[in-house]
């Protein structure tokens, strides 16, 4: 979603056209962020603010595709939540109680404000045997100000005081991408996946079998890719650039 169809809360230019096309032509897409801050709901409103309709069912973020993941390996279970309403409304929606009494597990997922309170409490589970789940390994996430803290900086705090590492279920886990694709009730094989970061969703979409688009339009810039053991399918400037071939 982000450096793809939208921009720092501006739409990127082509976007609703290339949505539009697939739309008219039929194509089954998702959207897929590995920020688990929103609800599909949030996202949809937030994405109708720049001027770009897509419905909640074509919304998959980390965090539905965690709570997807516990409600299969331990289903009606528990859990300690470091997240926002993305996070405890997706976990609450498979049967989970979010406690902090000796949960199944202990799950990192974004928020604006990570609080030494939360973190501390969440290491010393971790400690007494809860499981370490986190939506995503991104490091980073953007701001107006530069760049902030992510998950997977906050996940590596916590593996350092427990020498717990987590699973990471959101991008570049294939197993993000293969929901993705049960979802859509699609094949690898006819489908691409478009993204704007070399390190999670080019590398999800080569690791889930499916072609790859790279966009030049949000984090990875042209000259980085060689710095990659892999290569995207094909590299164009926007999504506008694709809107031809559907």
């Amino acid at each position: 979603m982000d450096g793809v169809l939208v921009r720092e809360g501006s739409i990127v230019p082509g976007a609703d056209t290339l949505l539009s096309r697939l739309r008219d032509k039929g194509v089954p897409f998702l959207v897929l962020t590995n920020n688990s801050i929103h609800t599909p709901r949030d996202l949809r409103y937030r994405l109708q603010a720049t001027g770009l309709d897509v419905p909640e069912e074509s919304i998959w973020t980390s965090a539905l595709a965690t709570a997807a993941f516990l409600g299969e390996q331990r289903p009606q279970g528990s859990a300690y939540v470091i997240g926002e309403a993305g996070l405890t409304t997706a976990l609450h929606d498979i049967g989970y109680v979010i406690t902090d009494r000796n949960p199944d597990y202990v799950v990192l997922g974004e928020t604006r404000t990570y609080s030494f309170s939360s973190i501390a409490t969440a290491m010393r589970l971790v400690e007494q045997g809860s499981r370490f789940v986190a939506t995503n390994p991104d490091a980073t996430g953007p701001s107006p100000e530069g760049i902030l803290p992510a998950t997977g900086s906050v996940a590596a705090m916590i593996s350092k005081a427990t020498g717990v590492d987590p699973y990471f279920v959101g991008k570049p886990n294939p197993l993000m991408m293969r929901a993705a694709l049960n979802r859509l009730g699609a094949h690898s094989e006819s489908t691409v996946m478009i993204g704007d970061r070399m390190d999670t969703d080019i590398l999800a979409g080569l690791e889930a079998g499916m072609r790859t688009v790279l966009v030049l339009s949000g984090i990875t810039k042209e000259h980085e890719i060689d710095r990659f053991p892999f290569r995207p399918t094909r590299v164009v400037s926007s999504v506008a650039d694709l809107i031809d071939d559907v």
